[in-house]
């Protein structure tokens, strides 16, 4: 058994100071895959004894970036997604471990006004092939704030947002190719139909307490890989960040490559 957690902490210098570390002292998991670390590595001393670390970060200071701490190490890393333009942002780290890769992702938002959109969609085309060159080779598990609600459940008012970055035509069309191209939802191979299960709720209009959010941080597994799926569990109860960790447990041993 392997369990994973991911997690956006929205400035992982600021969600140290929230009690990230106890939150991963406590939990044991085999591997933490963050996301908007907002930091160069180094520049703040992360106590995860036993863990190796793995970081890529933005060119921009205090924006975007990605890291892993992990207790097995792997058999090689590597970062971004292969393309030329997709590697300044520090967006993506994938390991290789023996029975599959790991691959911890910040999806680039669309921004307000949708002006990134066009970039998004680029990524996503770009993503989506590296990540079938890896599924190729051996099974995928990929993670990460991937920023957008692919169904309506998905969060609370999709009617008010329809053509809101993370929840355009658009976007909703591209991860549905990415399911289409041999991944998993993992919580909804679970949990088809649970509502009100959200991972991201705006600071405003005390949309947490109201849980007025978005699922749009995600467990995706090799299709062939999702009967290795022992449970996802979005952690809504831990704070320290505008998201909430999402755990899995996968069985290895049901991994055949």
């Amino acid at each position: 058994m392997m369990r994973l957690v991911s997690w956006n902490v929205n400035g992982l210098r600021a969600a140290m100071g929230k009690g990230f570390l106890d939150f991963c002292k406590d939990t044991g998991a085999d591997a933490y895959c963050v996301q908007e670390t907002k930091m160069q590595q180094g520049q703040a001393e992360v106590d995860l004894s036993g863990y190796g670390e793995y970081w890529n970060s933005a060119e921009k200071k205090g924006y975007s970036g990605t890291a892993i701490f992990t207790r097995e190490a792997p058999l090689s890393d590597s970062y971004d997604i292969g393309v030329s333009g997709h590697d300044l942002e520090g967006r993506s780290i994938t390991l290789e471990f023996d029975k599959f890769y790991l691959v911890n992702e910040y999806t680039p938002n669309s921004g307000e006004g949708l002006k990134r959109l066009g970039y998004r969609l680029e990524w996503e085309d770009a993503r989506r092939a590296y990540l079938k060159s890896l599924d190729s080779k051996k099974p995928v598990v990929v993670c990460g704030d991937l920023n957008v609600a692919h169904t309506e459940i998905d969060l609370k008012n999709p009617r008010t947002n329809h053509k809101n970055a993370g929840f355009t035509d658009e976007e909703r069309g591209k991860f549905g190719e990415l399911l289409g191209a041999g991944f998993t939802d993992s919580y909804r191979y679970l949990y088809p139909d649970k509502t009100g299960a959200y991972t991201w709720w705006s600071y405003r209009f005390n949309a947490r307490a109201n849980n007025s959010g978005w699922r749009i941080d995600y467990f995706l597994v090799s299709d062939r890989i999702a009967p290795a799926i022992k449970e996802v569990a979005l952690m809504s109860e831990v704070l320290g960040s505008d998201h909430c960790p999402v755990l899995l447990d996968i069985d290895t041993g049901k991994i055949k490559r």
